[in-house]
């Protein structure tokens, strides 16, 4: 199945206002980083065991596994939970970047070091999310 069916398929597997909210963040995600790479992670292991839940993943970064590895993952990912939606922003060196530059302003959030974690969009600002997302890309991108 192809990764734009996959998460079309995952985002309509969820309940009530957790679909709306996934497609209207994806969606707005998609017109922010209209070229991006898109994944689909499930949040299985190779067994099949559910080790997390499922991610839709926007960009491309390496990870540094070892000094000979490396491995490709997403630069912004964003789940459903049971509490609400998390959006990571994976990649950035600085752990308190988001804290210290968004945590203020983004509204009812909680934030990480790599993680914008929230109930529903209305409770936050769309807008400096959108900017720590494209703060994110930016920073991790390949140059």
């Amino acid at each position: 199945m192809h990764i734009k069916e996959q998460i079309e398929q995952y985002i309509g597997s969820l309940e009530g206002f957790k679909r709306t909210e996934m497609q209207s963040l994806h969606q707005r995600i998609l017109g922010i980083l209209p070229e991006c790479k898109l994944w689909y992670l499930d949040g299985k292991d190779v067994n099949g065991k559910i080790v997390s839940n499922p991610q839709i993943g926007y960009g491309v970064q390496r990870s540094n596994l070892t000094s000979a590895k490396t491995k490709e993952l997403f630069q912004i990912g964003i789940s459903s939970n049971s509490s609400g939606i998390s959006v990571y922003i994976l990649g950035l060196e600085d752990k308190l970047y988001l804290i210290n530059t968004f945590g203020k302003s983004i509204g009812k959030a909680i934030l990480t070091g790599y993680c914008i974690k929230f109930k529903k969009l209305s409770d936050i600002i769309i807008e400096v999310l959108d900017q720590a997302i494209v703060y994110g890309y930016k920073k991790t991108s390949q140059t």
